[in-house]
C-alpha cells in the first residue's frame, strides 16, 4: 500500500472540494487552491489550474443532484452560465499573464469577499 501514500493528500484534497461543493452549490476551489499548495506541493498557477479542471466535474454532479431534486431551475441559470463561460474564456487567457502577487491578492479578497457576503448577507 505504500505506493498510495503520494496520492492520499491528494485524495483528501479533493473530498474537501467535493464536500464544500455539495453543500454549498460550489466553492471547492476556495479550499482545493489552498490544499493544492500545503499539501500537494503545487506551485499557485499549478494549484489554480488544476482546481479548475478538478472543480469542473465537481460542479457537473451537483447541478445534476440539485436539478434532480428540483432545485435547479435551468432556463433562470442559462444567462449566468453563458456569461459564466465567457469570462473564464477571459480569465484563462489573462491567467498567464497576470502575475502570481496579483493572484494571490485577487484570490484572498475574494476569499474575504464571501466571507462577508456569508456573515453579512
Amino acid at each position: 500500500m505504500k505506493h498510495w501514500k503520494p496520492w492520499m493528500p491528494a485524495a483528501m484534497a479533493g473530498g474537501a472540494a467535493g464536500i464544500v461543493n455539495g453543500f454549498f452549490g460550489g466553492g471547492g476551489g476556495m479550499v482545493l487552491v489552498p490544499l493544492l499548495m500545503s499539501r500537494c506541493g503545487l506551485d499557485r498557477r499549478r494549484a489554480f489550474a488544476n482546481s479548475v479542471a478538478i472543480i469542473f466535474p465537481l460542479c457537473a454532479l451537483s447541478a445534476v443532484i440539485y436539478y434532480v431534486r428540483g432545485h435547479l431551475d435551468v432556463l433562470q441559470a442559462l444567462p449566468y452560465l453563458i456569461g459564466g463561460l465567457m469570462g473564464g474564456l477571459i480569465g484563462g487567457k489573462v491567467f498567464q499573464k497576470v502575475p502570481v502577487v496579483w493572484l494571490k491578492r485577487a484570490f484572498a479578497l475574494l476569499i474575504l469577499y464571501g466571507a462577508w457576503r456569508a456573515l453579512v448577507g
